[in-house]
C-alpha cells in the first residue's frame, strides 16, 4: 500500500485541538494494533503503520492498513505526517526507535508518546530534542494476540510534558477510557501492579491447572471448571475488596485443612512455593481466625 507522504502544517493546530489529530502508530504488534483498531472507532484517522521491513506479523499488518486505509511503511521510509506518533514498540526498543525516526521529518509541535507502563516519557528524549512534546501514555489492560480488548473504562497512566498530556488526556476520554496521572519515580511500581493483575494471575491459574491434573483433571477441565468460581470471586473483589472476599480455610483458621494441602503439594513442581507465598501474603494483609495456628502450620 504504497502512499505519498502529505506535506502541511497539521501539528501547529494542535494546541487548539480544534480537530481529532492524526495518529500514526510504530509498531503495530499487539498493543499498536488494538489501539490503531478501537482510535479509528473513536474517529481518529490512523494515517500510517509503521512496522520492521520483514516482520513475521506483515500479512496482518498489511490487513490491518486496508483496513484502515492507512499507509504502511517502514521506518527508512516512514513519513511521520501525522500530529501524534505513537510508539507500541517493545520497551526495550523505544529509545532506539526514537533515535532511529528522529531523522524523519521535522518534529517541532508534534506530540510523541510511547506505551510502556515502566519506562518514562525520557525514553523519547531524541524526540524531545527536536522539538516534540512527548510523555508514555499505558493502558492498564491486557493485549494478547487475537483479541481486540474494548477500552471503555479502561485506565490509563499518564506521565510527561504537559503540553503532551493534555493531547493524551483528550484522547484517552475520546477512547473511553479513564486517564490518571503517574509520576515518572512511580512507574516502575505502576507496571509490577498490573503484573500481579493480569500475568502473574494468569501464572497462578497455571499452577491451579497443575493442581487440577493431580485430582485427574485436564488442563481444559480445570479451566472451564474454575471459570464460575472465578467470576465468583471477581464478582466478590469488585463488591467487597480483599478483605470481604477471602474464602477457605484460611478465613476459618483451619490449620488442619491447609495441613493436607501442603502435603499434597508437595511432589507439584512449585506448587508448594506459590501456595506458602500467597497463604502468608493473606495473613498478612487480611482478618482471618486462628492466626497463630496458621501461621504454625505454613511454617511448619
Amino acid at each position: 500500500m504504497a502512499r505519498f507522504c502529505r506535506a502541511g502544517n497539521g501539528p501547529d493546530m494542535l494546541p487548539a485541538m480544534v480537530a481529532k489529530p492524526g495518529v500514526a502508530i510504530v509498531g503495530p504488534g499487539r498493543l499498536g494494533s488494538a489501539l490503531a483498531i478501537e482510535l479509528s472507532r473513536a474517529g481518529y484517522r490512523v494515517s500510517e503503520l509503521v512496522c520492521r521491513q520483514g516482520s513475521p506479523s506483515g500479512s496482518r499488518v498489511r490487513k490491518l492498513a486496508r483496513r484502515l486505509h492507512a499507509r504502511l511503511s517502514f521506518p527508512q521510509t516512514a513519513c511521520l505526517d501525522a500530529e501524534v506518533i505513537w510508539f507500541c514498540v517493545p520497551d526495550r526498543e523505544i529509545s532506539s526507535a526514537a533515535r532511529t525516526l528522529a531523522t524523519r521529518g521535522p518534529w517541532r509541535g508534534k506530540t510523541a508518546f510511547h506505551a510502556s507502563g515502566a519506562l518514562t516519557s525520557a525514553e523519547l528524549g531524541a524526540l524531545k530534542r527536536k522539538g516534540a512534546r512527548v510523555a508514555s501514555v499505558h493502558p492498564l489492560m491486557s493485549f494478547v494476540r487475537g483479541a481486540v480488548p474494548p477500552l471503555k473504562g479502561v485506565p490509563f497512566a499518564l506521565e510527561g510534558d504537559r503540553g503532551a498530556l493534555r493531547v493524551g488526556a483528550r484522547i484517552v476520554h475520546d477512547l473511553g477510557g479513564n486517564a490518571f496521572s503517574i509520576p515518572a519515580k512511580n512507574k516502575a511500581a505502576y507496571h509490577a501492579w498490573g503484573a500481579f493483575a493480569s500475568p502473574l494471575a494468569i501464572a497462578l491459574l497455571a499452577t491451579a491447572e497443575q493442581v487440577a491434573n493431580a485430582a485427574g483433571l485436564s488442563p481444559l477441565e480445570a479451566r472451564r471448571k474454575m471459570l464460575p468460581i472465578l467470576e465468583q470471586t471477581l464478582e466478590n473483589y469488585r463488591r467487597w475488596g480483599a478483605a470481604g472476599s477471602l474464602s477457605g480455610p484460611l478465613v476459618r483458621g483451619d490449620a488442619e485443612i491447609i495441613a493436607k494441602h501442603l502435603e499434597i503439594l508437595g511432589p507439584i513442581s512449585g506448587a508448594k512455593e506459590v501456595y506458602l507465598a500467597l497463604s502468608r501474603s493473606a495473613l498478612r494483609l487480611i482478618p482471618v481466625e486462628e492466626r497463630r495456628k496458621l501461621e504454625k502450620a505454613l511454617r511448619d
